[in-house]
């Protein structure tokens, strides 16, 4: 009996020795993630502004462009996969996050938001944060699969300092990671982390969105109807938005071969729709798109040129992420449905969101 109970002790003190130090790892990836995503969310909002007080910004877009292929090739990456990179690091095949990526992407991302492209900033965080957090994991020599849950914590502490949104930040990267497969080892850590990024964002001042829904219709059989309608429409929206993606990155590398050029072809592409749509609407993250649709105002072909912009944008090198764009799709997709069935516009853009977020990121939970 007495060495029944001495081997239970030791397995206590193990896991309590345990937690205690990944609570620990946890919170210093989301003290360092946090301070640095909220220096990122701060720099965003401020090229925001200014790319808001002076249009002629837009002009300079080639310019922003060729400096993001600059910075990359001098960092030697010759082909960037971006999410992509965090996904096989924490398969374990032969990748890991370097710890250039960070300083790299942050900078990138602000030029494309700086001069207009359509983009968003979650890719950014994301990348940022899985490197913050594999480097840490590297300084205290742990092991490879131990990393792989500080990179996902980082992953965590970045999407919530940048939106505001713990709960759904510490569940994302443990439903991104692998479709259908919930990586409940990382909970604790994501958890932790989570928390500690959007408490660092909230001490330095940085709000998350709020949008109010305008009108909430009583639940009944035809809502429910209309909302099944709307969901089925949001699925085969968000196939396409990534078909957009996916293809225009194919014929941009199809028909530029050199980097620069490609991009340089992208920017006047980018020039060339905003002069003709005749608004700015659709460059940069486009959260005042999103807060028409949730009002219940927006041109019914939004959704289609937010679609176009982004694709345009990230399919041939400029940097951000595809979330904030997929929600604005859905918000003003949604909206536009709304309008035409004269059902709660407000609602419909809420509802819309978040089916494109589940569809195109494949995270029901999350969303």
């Amino acid at each position: 009996m007495r060495e029944i109970g001495e081997r239970y002790l030791r397995k206590i003190y193990y896991n309590l020795k345990t937690c205690a130090l990944w609570l620990f790892m946890a919170g210093l990836t989301g003290v360092g993630v946090g301070a640095f995503s909220s220096a990122f969310s701060f720099c965003l909002k401020k090229v925001t502004m200014l790319r808001g007080e002076y249009p002629f910004l837009l002009y300079f877009l080639p310019a922003g462009g060729i400096v993001i292929v600059l910075l990359y090739h001098l960092c030697g990456v010759r082909q960037d996969k971006g999410t992509n990179i965090i996904m096989t690091a924490v398969h374990g095949k032969d990748q890991d996050v370097p710890a250039y990526m960070a300083p790299l992407i942050f900078a990138a991302t602000i030029i494309t938001h700086l001069f207009g492209g359509s983009a968003g900033r979650e890719g950014a965080a994301l990348q940022m944060g899985a490197s913050i957090g594999n480097t840490i994991g590297r300084l205290f020599k742990f092991e490879e699969g131990d990393r792989k849950l500080l990179v996902m914590s980082g992953m965590s502490a970045a999407f919530s300092a940048v939106f505001g949104t713990p709960l759904a930040a510490a569940i994302f990267p443990m439903e991104m990671i692998s479709v259908g497969i919930m990586h409940y080892a990382a909970l604790v850590p994501c958890l932790f982390s989570s928390l500690i990024g959007a408490g660092i964002s909230g001490k330095l001042g940085l709000s998350a969105e709020h949008f109010t829904i305008v009108e909430i219709p009583e639940f009944g059989l035809k809502p429910a109807v209309l909302i099944i309608v709307l969901g089925i429409l949001c699925a085969l929206i968000s196939m396409t938005f990534c078909v957009f993606l996916h293809e225009a990155e194919h014929w941009y590398r199809r028909f530029f071969k050199n980097p620069y050029i490609r991009i340089l072809a992208a920017s006047l592409i980018l020039i060339g729709l905003t002069l003709v749509t005749g608004t700015r609407a659709y460059n940069g993250s486009s959260m005042g798109l999103i807060e028409q649709a949730i009002e219940g105002h927006v041109p019914y072909e939004a959704f289609f040129l937010k679609a176009v912009f982004t694709a345009v944008t990230l399919g041939a090198g400029y940097k951000g992420g595809e979330i904030v764009p997929t929600l604005c799709v859905g918000a003003t997709f949604g909206c536009a449905v709304g309008m035409l069935l004269g059902f709660s516009p407000s609602l419909c853009a809420a509802c819309g969101m978040i089916a494109l977020f589940a569809g195109v990121t494949n995270c029901p939970v999350s969303s």
